[in-house]
């Protein structure tokens, strides 16, 4: 599945040049990590965000989010925003701070 690399970019200027950023590709997709834990990432136009088991059921309460899906498996703790849901920058850094939250609240790899 290829990606899209201008939803990519938008993320690269919310995330700036903090030095623990990293990407890698996974899902199909881009994923940006923070101290080598996955934050967020970009699938098809869609963007994934980390956002925990404690954050998960608030997350999926917000508009144009859903789980992730992976097969038949839902993955706990991420969630998937639709397009229409990071369509403008307010919408796209709120979601990308959720996810950067996240795993930064996590043991660094």
């Amino acid at each position: 599945m290829a990606y899209d690399e201008v939803l990519g970019e938008r993320v690269r200027r919310v995330l700036g040049n903090d030095p623990d950023v990293g990407e890698r590709k996974m899902f199909g997709g881009l994923a940006f990590m923070m101290a080598g834990n996955m934050a967020c990432g970009v699938m098809g136009e869609d963007l994934l965000v980390r956002v925990g088991k404690d954050g998960y059921d608030a997350a999926l309460a917000l508009p144009f989010a859903g789980p992730m899906e992976m097969g038949d498996r839902t993955m706990g703790g991420f969630v998937v925003v639709g397009g229409e849901g990071v369509a403008e920058d307010d919408q796209l850094e709120a979601w990308v701070e959720r996810g950067v939250a996240h795993a930064v609240s996590l043991p660094p790899k």
